[in-house]
C-alpha cells in the first residue's frame, strides 16, 4: 500500500468528516481514478463504501477479490489521494442491491435465519468475515492505512432488535482484528436507533431533510456523542415501471443545498449518499416490497440524482456542494472538473442470432432432474435464469390451464415449442391456457430473477425460480428437468446468420469500429433484455421504463472492433442498435427525501 500515513485512531467529533458514498462495485475499475479525482475536486476528505457479500463470495467458500471486486486496489487508490475511508461490510448492506448483499446460497442453508442469533447464519458470516477482514486489517488507520472506522450491520433498527446479535457481531469484529472505531446507522426516529444502536459504537443517522430535528432525536439517546449523518439522501433511486426520481425542491428549507449547508455549518460530519451512484451492472439490482404481490425491482441505472452523474459529469448539486465547502472549509483542493467525453457511434447492424431454447445445454451450467423443481438459491446461484422442462400427460385434444403459484419473477412459457407469453411476479395463481393436439405436451418455463427484495422483513425470504408449484388445471406437476443459466459470460455462443427478430429468448450479435473511446449510451433495442459490450454486462433494459438508455462506460470500449451481444427475451424493435447523445433516465417524478 502506497502513501501510508502515521498510525492513528480516529476519534468521532475531533474532526469533521466530509464524506461521499462511492461503491466500487457500481463503477467500472477503469474509472475508479476518475471518480475519486472528482471526489477530491468536490472537496471531500473521506470516501464511504458498502461491501457486497454476494459478489465476494458468490458460492460458499469461493472468494472473489479481482476485477470490479478488487477492494484492496480501490482502497489503495483512496489512500493515494490522502482521503480517509469508511467501510460498511454488513453482512447486510441494503443498498438497493440484490438480497441486500446476502448471497443466494445463504438462503438455502438448512435451519438458517438471517440477521439474528442463529448458528448457521453466524457461522457463515464468520467464514466470510475471516477472509474479508484479513484483507482489510492492513488498511486500517491503526496500521497506517486510510480506513478510520467500520460499521456494524446496517440500519438494523429498521429490521429487528436482537441486541445479543449486534453485540456478537461487534465482538467478532474485534476478534478478527478490527481495532478502529465502530458505528451503527439508522433512521433517527422511533424504534430504529433503539433497535440498531450498540454500546461502544457511534450512533449515526440516515435522513434527507429536517437535519436539526434528526440530530436532536439522536442526542436524546446519546447526548454526549457528536452529530453525524451517515446517509444524507441527496437523491433517490428508480423502480421499473415508475417515473424517474429526483429530489423535489431546488430551493427552500428542504433543498439539497440548504440542508447540506446547515449540517456543514454546525460542524456535523456528513456522508453524501450518494456522491456518485454508478450502475447496477449485470443482474445485481435489488427490489423493494413487503410480500409476493408488493414487489418493485430497481432499474439498472443508479444515477441517484446525486452530485456526480452516472457517466461522471458534475451536476448542479456538485457545484452547490463545492461552494458550500469552499465557504466553510477553505479546502484548497476544491477545483473545477471537466465534463466526461462522449461519443455517439453509428448504428450497429445485428447480423447473427442464437436461440436460448435450441442451445440450452450451451448456456446451462447445471442440469438435472428433481421431483420438486429447485429454486435458484437451492441451485447455489445468485443471478440469472432457470429453465424448467416437463412432459405433460394430457387427455385427448382439450383446453388446459397451467397455473403458477410462487414462480418468480419474470416468467415465460412454451408448450410444444409455441410461446404463450410472459407473466410477471406470478405468486397469485396466474395462468396460461393452451389447447393440446395429442396425449402429451412439452412445457418449458423460463424464470428470471429480477432482483431479490433488499429491505424489510422479506430480505432472505424472496426465492427465485419455482418456489411453489406449477399445476395442470388443479393438479400439481412433479418430476422436472432443470437448467441453471446464470449468464455469467457470453463466450462461445453458437451464433448463426440472423433469421428474424420477432421470436423470444434469442441472442443477437453485431460489431462496430471506433476510432476513439468515450462515454456512450445505448438506446433500448427491444422490449426486454440485457446487453453485453466486449463481454461486459451493462445490465437490463425494459420498455416499461423509466430509463430509455443503458450507460456504456468508456473503459468498456476500445479502439478498433467492438462486439455487442443482446439477449432479447421478447422481441427486438429492429435488427440494429442505436446510440444516443444523452442518457435518457426517464420522465421525472419529483419527490423529496
Amino acid at each position: 500500500m502506497n502513501n501510508k500515513t502515521q498510525n492513528y485512531r480516529f476519534v468521532p467529533g475531533r474532526e469533521q468528516l466530509i464524506s461521499g458514498a462511492l461503491h466500487y462495485f457500481r463503477v467500472h475499475p477503469g474509472l475508479w481514478d476518475d471518480r475519486l479525482d472528482k471526489a477530491v475536486a468536490l472537496g471531500l476528505n473521506c470516501i464511504e463504501t458498502y461491501i457486497p457479500w454476494n459478489l465476494h463470495e458468490p458460492h460458499r467458500g469461493e472468494f472473489v477479490f479481482d476485477g470490479i471486486c478488487d477492494l484492496e486496489n480501490f482502497i489503495s487508490k483512496v489512500a493515494r489521494r490522502n482521503l480517509k475511508m469508511i467501510l460498511r461490510p454488513g453482512p447486510y448492506i441494503c443498498a438497493e442491491w440484490d438480497n441486500g448483499g446476502f448471497p443466494g446460497w445463504l438462503n438455502a442453508v438448512p435451519g438458517i435465519a438471517l440477521r439474528r442469533m442463529n448458528e448457521p447464519y453466524l457461522n457463515a458470516v464468520e467464514e466470510y468475515f475471516t477472509v474479508l477482514f484479513a484483507r482489510i486489517v492492513p488498511f486500517l488507520s491503526t496500521h497506517g492505512g486510510p480506513v478510520i472506522m467500520m460499521q456494524v450491520e446496517n440500519e438494523y433498527g429498521s429490521f429487528g432488535n436482537d441486541h445479543n446479535y449486534m453485540r456478537y457481531l461487534r465482538d467478532m469484529y474485534i476478534r478478527l482484528g478490527i481495532d478502529v472505531p465502530l458505528f451503527t446507522s439508522d433512521g433517527p426516529y422511533g424504534n430504529c436507533p433503539i433497535g440498531g444502536g450498540l454500546d461502544g459504537a457511534w450512533l449515526t443517522a440516515n435522513f434527507g431533510t429536517h437535519s436539526d430535528e434528526a440530530f436532536a432525536a439522536v442526542r436524546k439517546l446519546r447526548p454526549d456523542e457528536p452529530d453525524c449523518c451517515m446517509e444524507f439522501w441527496d437523491g433517490w433511486f428508480d423502480h421499473w415501471g415508475e417515473k424517474h426520481m429526483i429530489r423535489e425542491d431546488a430551493v427552500g428549507e428542504n433543498s439539497f443545498a440548504n440542508v447540506y449547508e446547515k449540517m456543514i455549518k454546525r460542524g456535523a460530519s456528513v456522508n453524501l449518499y450518494m456522491f456518485h451512484g454508478g450502475t447496477n451492472f449485470g443482474f445485481t439490482a435489488g427490489a423493494n416490497g413487503n410480500g409476493f404481490t408488493d414487489y418493485a425491482p430497481c432499474v439498472t441505472s443508479y444515477d441517484y440524482d446525486c452530485p456526480l452523474s452516472e457517466c461522471g459529469d458534475a451536476t448542479e448539486k456538485f457545484l452547490q456542494a463545492q461552494e458550500i465547502l469552499k465557504k466553510y472549509t477553505g479546502n484548497p483542493r476544491i477545483t473545477p472538473v471537466t465534463e466526461s467525453g462522449k461519443i455517439v457511434p453509428a448504428p450497429v447492424r445485428l447480423s447473427e442470432s442464437c436461440s436460448l431454447l435450441a442451445n440450452v445445454r450451451h448456456f446451462s451450467v447445471k442440469h438435472g432432474q428433481a421431483v420438486t423443481p429447485p429454486t435458484l438459491e437451492e441451485l447455489g446461484e445468485n443471478f440469472g435464469f432457470v429453465l424448467y422442462t416437463r412432459e405433460l400427460e394430457l387427455p385427448d385434444a382439450a383446453e388446459h390451464t397451467l397455473r403458477f403459484f410462487g414462480v418468480n419473477d419474470y416468467v415465460q412459457t412454451w408448450v410444444d415449442g409455441k410461446y404463450y407469453g410472459h407473466l410477471y411476479r406470478c405468486n397469485s395463481g396466474e395462468s396460461v391456457t393452451f389447447t393440446n393436439t395429442g396425449s402429451r405436451g412439452k412445457v418449458q418455463i423460463l424464470t428470471e430473477n429480477m432482483g431479490r427484495i433488499n429491505y424489510g422483513p422479506f430480505v432472505g425470504r424472496d426465492p427465485k425460480g419455482i418456489s411453489g408449484s406449477v399445476c395442470l388445471d388443479l393438479q400439481q406437476q412433479f418430476n422436472w428437468e432443470y437448467d441453471l443459466i446464470p449468464l455469467a459470460d457470453v463466450d462461445g455462443i453458437p451464433f448463426e446468420p440472423l433469421k428474424n427478430t420477432d421470436q423470444p429468448a434469442l441472442f443477437y450479435r453485431g460489431t462496430f469500429t471506433l476510432d476513439e473511446c468515450g462515454e456512450a449510451f445505448i438506446e433500448r433495442p427491444g422490449k426486454k433484455g440485457c446487453i453485453w459490450v466486449n463481454g461486459f454486462n451493462l445490465g437490463r433494459y425494459w420498455e416499461i421504463g423509466p430509463t430509455e438508455t443503458l450507460y456504456v462506460p468508456s473503459a468498456v470500449l476500445k479502439k478498433g472492433v467492438n462486439e455487442i451481444i443482446i439477449f432479447e427475451q421478447e422481441s427486438l424493435y429492429a435488427a440494429e442498435v442505436k446510440f444516443s447523445a444523452v442518457h435518457k433516465l426517464g420522465v421525472a417524478d419529483e419527490k423529496s427525501k
